[in-house]
């Protein structure tokens, strides 16, 4: 579980996201909309622990994120960033071994149970027979999900995403999305990713948190649908949420 108290954070002198509180649930799907530069990645890395916020506090799993050392955040939460990674001379199996760095011993030797926990991994995503392969010869999609079963192989209880979907074309949107959910709950992670993907976050998540600057609003889905909030996120005039379709369109 993630829990914020009076959380504010943004960057230089510009605050984003003020006087947040709340939790994201464990053994849920979560996702993290809201407009451009409102600060979903900065929330985020804030989470992770690699970005400051101003005042407030960050408690992961029950313990306050700046009481943890470098070595309890390896084994707390795992971070899938929206970069595209294409790492030509390591095969996956390699690559979703790093997911083994916390616990390996000093020379970063991998066990027998290690290298099960990453056969595990590979599978759980349906990646098994690309194991000996390099992921330069990959799709997007397919590196997306060694990316999330080294994240599964560093078998923490939080899992983050940023923008997991920004590469992938649609079927493999709603593909991994899909992954992500069965995830969080077969595995009882909290699991919480940002995304533009509105239609995907209404339709395959069980709590969305919506950044409506400087506010965050978390809220299961459908009390989410229910709210407002998603309406306000439309201000131009030109679209429009209906609630009773969960679609946006284009005003006639």
């Amino acid at each position: 579980m993630i829990r914020f108290k009076n959380l504010s954070l943004g960057y230089g002198d510009r605050t984003l996201i003020d006087n947040l509180t709340g939790e994201v649930a464990a053994g849920a799907l979560t996702a993290l909309v809201g407009r451009n530069g409102t600060g979903k990645s900065t929330l985020l890395r804030a989470i992770a622990g690699i970005g400051d916020y101003f005042a407030g506090s960050i408690e992961l799993c029950g313990r306050d994120l700046r009481s943890l050392s470098a070595a309890d955040l390896a084994t707390t939460i795992a971070f899938v960033t929206t970069d595209k990674v294409r790492i030509a001379n390591l095969r996956c199996r390699d690559v979703v071994g790093l997911g083994r760095a916390p616990y390996t011993n000093w020379i970063g030797r991998m066990q027998a149970q290690d290298e099960e926990i990453v056969a595990e991994a590979l599978a759980s995503v349906g990646m098994s027979d690309y194991a000996d392969k390099t992921m330069d010869r990959m799709s997007d999609g397919e590196c997306q999900r060694i990316m999330i079963a080294r994240a599964l192989a560093q078998q923490t209880p939080i899992i983050l995403l940023d923008e997991p979907t920004a590469f992938l074309d649609m079927p493999n949107r709603y593909e991994l999305c899909s992954l992500l959910s069965r995830l969080a709950h077969d595995e009882h992670k909290c699991i919480l990713f940002s995304t533009h993907e509105l239609d995907i976050a209404l339709e395959l998540c069980d709590a969305v948190a919506l950044i409506s600057p400087p506010q965050v609003h978390i809220l299961p889905t459908d009390e989410m649908i229910r709210s407002g909030h998603i309406e306000r996120l439309f201000t131009n005039g030109i679209v429009e949420f209906n609630p009773a379709t969960r679609t946006v369109k284009v005003k006639g």
